[in-house]
């Protein structure tokens, strides 16, 4: 962490962002993402950086790395050959997930399929109890033929999950020592590493995951550390984690699963150092690129987390419709929503816009690649939010006939609307559903989004980000300098860090703090130790969760435990502060039931950078006019004259009255009318509704 250049890379569905943290100051790019190659775009950009701060690959002290290849992988099932080998008699556990329906009206369902087909499942006979004993003995000679039969087959991986593999994981063990002696060049995934928890059809999934995208990140880190060497780019490399942490290349080779959702955890980062910062304690954190929306909440400067989530969702980005996966994440809910979200009209006449996208190639109707279908982009462009001259630095000039062609053909023909009629209608609609999955959001978490401050970035974020608060009744918007390139920053701002957990069920009633204290330590020890990999000397501190419930009940809640907590468990305490977060999560405690624990984790991270304080302004000085612009003003429902001003002029203290465009090279800000833009400080630009509270 006290490399002297570093640099931070986020590849997403559509560009590719290229952060250069140097002694000389910060330097950013945006290229196209190469989804054949995804690395050939991070050497462009390296190079880009590099150029513009005067300073050769080979000085560069660290590289922290996110990417959309694990998600993709799994959403195209592009994978490995992978077999799952599992107890007899749960073949199908993967395929028949919870027998739950997310859409309980419809007659013509579809679940998603497994992402290993029956014939790749492979079964033994050994059975471990719920308490961890051995009711069946797993016979050595069934391994030995099992994996010759997996060795016939030629499979490139191979999952292994057998039942209640959490409590005692000899029988995998012995599985993996009988792949690894036959089978040296395969990959193997043990459940009882990837995810030791309870919930076999969550914990198998997870396992089929990691063994699936495993061989494919292995070869990705490979192809990039040697195209890196290859310009003399030979310094660490590190991968974010979908829990907000960093984690060395071996531990992501071994654990791609965890990098499943890197990108979108670098930006909640990225927006709890901003709220540290500006002492934000309520924060809602969007985040809109060229093809997803993500959407967090932030309590106390820290990002909610989870221990499930889920990735490829085939219904409308439904909950309970795609592949739970069962790890660490930060918690916050995505969308097909981003520039390069494509739009049509339904059989009802009806405006839908995504999840499918144009991404890098061949990219919206304006980008003049190819494309004819219109996308959020081509509106953007089409109502005066974009310069086409100026999109993405002037590196990418934008055609806005294109878009008015592409907008007419898939939306105005059909509505007997003009190009900018359709432009707004697609505008509209895509804010309302990022509005409504941050409402959903905030309602699931027990939320009231009233007195929350948004903070935007990504390349599109800052463009809806003031229509999208007028949706939510939100007053104040933050867009950080940077806010184009928002995940790369927040990779240079995320501390190591390693997340241990472990199913050992454990009733309040009968609570052992011996065995609590045995698994609290032992967790401990393992996380610090992967975090040790990363960085032998940093000072290291370890925060432990218990997933506690009411005995009866399906889940669980996360309980923070302090370090004196952790140290010396009782019943008495844990109950306590059980109660406590469940009334703040429900309003109510339930009487005279058992509380039982059935998950521990405990965090290992390295310490976070101290923010210095931003002491709000509200601008002393008025920007200086710059050029007009046309621009769409969705309250009045008709074009208006906006002032375009470049952020480049808006020096601290600064301020704009809106309706107002602020221009810089990775995305441009669109102040509502209504609304006043300050320039703090920290180069952040502070929106807030005129009349509130400054």
């Amino acid at each position: 962490m006290a490399a002297a250049n570093r640099l931070g890379v986020d590849i997403g569905g559509t560009f590719t962002d290229v952060v250069l943290e140097a002694r000389t100051g910060f330097f950013s790019t945006k290229v196209l993402t190469t989804h054949h190659a995804p690395e050939a775009a991070i050497l462009d950009g390296l190079d880009q950086v590099c150029s513009k701060a005067g300073l050769p690959p080979g000085k560069i002290g660290q590289i922290i790395h996110g990417t959309t290849l694990a998600t993709n992988a799994l959403i195209e099932r592009r994978g490995a050959n992978t077999a799952l080998i599992t107890t007899q008699g749960f073949r199908d556990v993967i395929e028949m997930r919870t027998e739950s329906r997310f859409e309980q009206y419809d007659l013509n369902l579809t679940l998603p399929e497994p992402l290993l087909a029956r014939q790749h499942r492979f079964t033994l006979r050994e059975r471990i109890g719920a308490t961890g004993d051995v009711l069946i003995p797993l016979e050595r000679a069934e391994v030995d033929a099992l994996v010759e039969q997996i060795a016939a087959a030629g499979y490139d991986s191979v999952a292994v999950g057998l039942l209640h593999s959490y409590l005692n994981d000899t029988h995998e063990r012995m599985v993996a020592e009988v792949l690894a002696k036959r089978l040296p060049g395969v990959s193997v995934s043990l459940s009882c590493e990837v995810s030791p928890q309870m919930r076999e059809y969550e914990r198998f999934n997870t396992t089929v995951a990691n063994a699936y995208i495993k061989p494919l990140m292995a070869s990705y880190l490979g192809r990039l550390r040697g195209r890196l060497a290859d310009v003399g780019a030979t310094c660490p490399v590190f991968l974010m984690h979908s829990g907000g942490g960093i984690i060395s290349v071996e531990s992501a080779a071994e654990f791609p699963v965890r990098l499943v959702e890197s990108g979108p955890a670098g930006g909640a980062m990225f927006a709890a150092t901003l709220a540290k910062r500006h002492g934000l304690d309520r924060v809602l954190s969007f985040d809109m690129g060229g093809t997803t929306a993500k959407i967090c909440l932030i309590r106390d400067m820290s990002p909610k987390t989870a221990r499930v989530f889920e990735v490829a969702r085939s219904y409308r980005f439904k909950k309970g419709s795609g592949m739970p996966i069962s790890i660490p994440v930060i918690d916050m809910v995505e969308i097909g929503a981003g520039g390069g979200s494509l739009a049509h009209v339904d059989a009802l006449n009806q405006i839908r816009v995504g999840p499918q996208s144009a991404g890098s190639d061949p990219g919206p109707a304006c980008y003049g690649r190819g494309g004819t279908r219109a996308a959020v982009t081509d509106a953007d462009l089409q109502l005066g939010r974009l310069d086409p001259d100026g999109f993405a630095g002037g590196t990418i000039p934008l055609d806005p006939g294109n878009a008015a062609a592409a907008l007419s053909a898939d939306i105005g023909d059909a509505l007997s609307m003009n190009a900018t009629e359709a432009a707004f209608g697609l505008s509209e609609v895509v804010d309302e559903n990022m509005a409504n999955a941050a409402r959903v959001h905030a309602v699931e978490n027990g939320e009231d989004l009233a007195g929350y401050t948004m903070i935007a970035f990504g390349g599109a974020a800052p463009l809806h980000a003031g229509r999208l608060a007028q949706k939510l009744g939100i007053d104040r918007i933050l867009v950080p300098a940077g806010a184009g390139v928002g995940s790369a920053i927040g990779f240079l701002r995320a501390p190591f860090s390693f997340e241990s957990s472990r199913s050992t069920y454990m009733r309040l009633s009968e609570f052992d703090p011996k065995a609590a204290q045995t698994v609290l330590n032992d967790l401990t020890a393992e996380a610090t130790a992967l975090v040790r990999t990363c960085d032998a000397d940093a000072r290291i501190s370890a925060t432990a969760r218990a997933f506690m419930r009411y005995c009866g009940q399906g889940w669980e809640i996360p309980v923070p435990l302090t370090a004196n907590q952790a140290a010396r468990p009782d019943a008495v305490t844990f109950q306590s502060v059980f109660e406590a977060e469940y009334a703040a999560l429900f309003g109510r405690i339930v009487q005279g039931l058992d509380i039982e624990i059935t998950v521990w984790a405990v965090n290992a991270a390295t310490g976070a950078a101290v923010e210095t304080p931003v002491a709000r302004t509200t601008g002393t000085t008025t920007a200086s006019t710059g050029t007009t612009r046309r621009l769409y003003d969705p309250t009045e429902g008709a074009p208006t004259e906006a002032t375009a001003v470049p952020r480049s002029d808006m020096p601290p203290d600064t301020r704009l009255a809106g309706p107002a465009v602020i221009t810089e090279d990775e995305t441009t800000i669109i102040v509502p009318t209504g609304f006043t833009a300050v320039t703090q400080s920290d180069g952040s630009i502070d929106i807030s509704r005129r009349g509130t509270p400054g």
